[in-house]
């Protein structure tokens, strides 16, 4: 790790940089949202502008680098963003900032594909997954670390936009003063839905549900917290609470993973998630229980991902998992379009808790779906399975294929696990 950090740190640096924008922007908006006058519904457009983006930008980021280079498309697209943060404030109408976040979500697409080229073109077959685990976990810092920033400003002026705009400029500079010859680049083509799904249906139904749940949890609980009355240091605690429990459930859950039936703890945990989210609409009103609660979430729904990607990769052969890891990442985008939009609609008619019932309901039927999947066909044995391996939500084609890369090797390095 230690020699990964070493050869990488500019590149980390700079993504640390880049998170820190993007996970201020995300509550900033919640907050500057309810200021200016905006309900749920209307919020709930704007945060799901930038899934949208993001999807479109997976898709087409690696078209542009082919044509252009990642050079040109990193600038290009981290300028971009730059120049959104300011107008958010700059301009506070709610369709200007939906295709802000529209385009936001685009060129951070882009911009995860070119950094995580270089990453990965920097480590060698020894070091690649500590680089991928280290670029999660300075992802998940930055984001936790961004509500802390929150505190320091006013929400109803500049400033923090401002700020935002700074962090992701000043990112430029390590990044592509650092980066050494691009990288070749090319990504394999995504296995057809259809096959995927015949492949794997508690993959691609557990995937598309949980694009809901995440869309739901990192767009709109910043918009929860103002319609709960929730201060802005409450609101930066309760979202920190959520990606810290996503950060430090991914190796916990990943070593339970590779030693059981992944459909029981697929089960057990969205089960567990969705009493979780029920229990917070009884005790919402209670702070430091509803920070609690929002860990747990966390929790659940951020290693979910990694481990519904395990899942599927347990029905395929090697060569086939980096096509289906690009059908998921497509799958769970389509889900994640959607989430913000039922909880605003929701929230409008039944108020802030619907938040939570939203989340409880995309939990159970997880958890429905892979019991009655238990009762389709056996599971393969232990020794049989893919290993699993920490990929985050935001995750691009690239670090999807990197992930799959690095399991193959695990699998075909480690000794056979037994159940514990």
């Amino acid at each position: 790790m230690l020699i990964v950090l070493r050869n990488s740190w500019p590149l980390l640096l700079g993504m640390m940089l880049l998170m820190l924008g993007n996970g201020l922007q995300g509550t900033l908006l919640g907050i500057r949202g309810a200021i200016e006058g905006y309900d749920a519904a209307t919020m709930s457009l704007v945060m799901s502008g930038y899934f949208v983006g993001f999807l479109l930008g997976s898709r087409r980021a690696p078209i542009m680098i082919r044509q252009v280079g990642h050079v040109r498309v990193f600038a290009a697209l981290a300028s971009m963003i730059s120049a959104a943060f300011v107008l958010y404030a700059a301009a506070p109408d709610p369709w200007i900032w939906v295709g802000m976040r529209v385009i936001v979500g685009f060129c951070f697409a882009g911009v995860y594909v070119v950094a995580e080229s270089w990453l990965n073109d920097a480590a060698t077959n020894e070091t690649r997954g500590q680089a991928l685990s280290l670029y999660m976990i300075v992802q998940m810092v930055g984001i936790i670390a961004s509500q802390g920033i929150l505190t320091l400003g006013d929400p109803s002026g500049y400033g923090l936009f401002i700020v935002m705009s700074v962090l992701v400029s000043v990112s430029f500079t390590p990044i592509l003063l650092t980066a050494g010859t691009a990288p070749a680049f090319q990504t394999t083509k995504p296995m057809t839905l259809v096959q995927l799904f015949n492949t794997s249906p508690l993959g691609c139904v557990g995937t598309f549900l949980l694009g809901g749940v995440f869309a739901g949890i990192f767009g709109m609980s910043s918009v929860f917290g103002t319609e709960k009355g929730l201060s802005v240091v409450q609101i930066s605690a309760f979202v920190a609470a959520i990606y810290t429990g996503g950060l430090l459930a991914q190796y916990p859950i990943g070593w339970a993973s590779d030693r059981m039936d992944r459909r029981k703890l697929i089960f057990g945990l969205t089960a567990g998630g969705s009493v979780v989210t029920l229990a917070g609409m009884a005790v919402s009103e209670l702070y430091i229980v509803l920070l609690a609660i929002g860990f747990l979430i966390g929790s659940v729904a951020n290693p979910l991902y990694s481990l519904l990607i395990a899942y599927t990769n347990d029905f395929l052969e090697p060569s086939d998992m980096a096509a289906a890891s690009g059908g998921l990442l497509f799958i769970n985008g389509l889900g994640a379009m959607t989430g913000p939009l039922l909880i605003g609609a929701l929230m409008t008619r039944f108020g802030a808790d619907a938040f939570f019932a939203y989340l409880a309901a995309m939990f159970t039927l997880i958890s429905f779906y892979a019991l009655y999947r238990m009762t389709r066909r056996r599971a393969p044995s232990v020794d049989q399975t893919s290993r699993y391996q920490p990929v985050l939500p935001q995750a691009t084609p690239v670090a999807l294929e990197v992930a799959q890369e690095v399991a193959i090797e695990k699998a075909a390095g480690e000794p056979a696990q037994t159940t514990a």
